[in-house]
């Protein structure tokens, strides 16, 4: 279930037809007017029946969106979930860094119970892979075959970049074998788009993935691809 619905949206004085989504940073309606909301600015969120009510800098705004995605975004605009959370990242994971040299993220999966691998492993439960050229895509290749059957390949790259693109990603990620499933704002400047191995693909995945206790350690992976 995403974070964007047809709405009906009361602010000061004005009621209007249009549709709102739930981002990263902000709470964003367009319609005949537009408004878009910080969530650092929100004081308040919480669903009555089938509106969402957020009070922000001494104003309100009403959208009816519906009982169920009104009580789910006032949930996650008063708890937002962590990086980790959107990336899905879990005790007892274990995860390589590709091309990617990300002391805080490292920090945070460590903080999660998942361990950061010293050095690439088969039977990876995700692999981050750093996207700075087109080139770098093509590591998606070699990194497939390091995946468990229900593990993820990310790709983060820079926002906007018009060569490492998300169009480019998705090809790379289509020649690999993967299919892509979701995306996430990784950073202030960064975007990330996961990758997996397709559900019908999974049984010979499962065959050749092994696990080596060797790989195990504390310190950031290297490239090694």
């Amino acid at each position: 279930m995403g974070y964007d619905a047809a709405c009906t949206i009361r602010f000061e004085g004005q009621t209007a037809r249009g549709t709102a989504w739930l981002e990263h940073k902000d709470l964003v309606f367009r319609g005949s007017f537009r408004l878009a909301i910080s969530l650092s600015e929100i004081s308040d969120a919480r669903a009555e029946a089938d509106t969402l009510i957020v009070r922000f800098g001494g104003r309100r705004a009403e959208l009816d969106i519906g009982a169920a995605a009104a009580a789910r975004w006032a949930k996650r605009i008063t708890n937002p979930p962590s990086r980790v959370d959107k990336l899905g990242i879990k005790a007892g994971m274990r995860v390589v860094f590709v091309n990617l040299q990300d002391d805080e993220l490292k920090g945070e999966i460590e903080r999660v119970g998942a361990t950061v691998l010293t050095r690439t492993a088969v039977g990876a439960d995700a692999v981050f892979v750093g996207a700075k050229t087109a080139k770098d895509l093509e590591r998606l290749e070699t990194v497939s075959a390091w995946l468990q059957p229900a593990g993820a390949a990310w790709v983060v790259r820079r926002k906007g970049d018009p060569v490492v693109s998300e169009r480019a990603s998705m090809a790379a990620g289509r020649k690999a074998g993967l299919v892509d499933v979701k995306v996430v704002s990784f950073s202030d400047t960064h975007t990330a788009e996961k990758y997996v191995i397709p559900v019908g693909k999974r049984a010979s995945a499962a065959r050749t993935s092994t696990r080596s206790p060797r790989t195990r350690g504390s310190r950031p992976s290297r490239d090694r691809t």
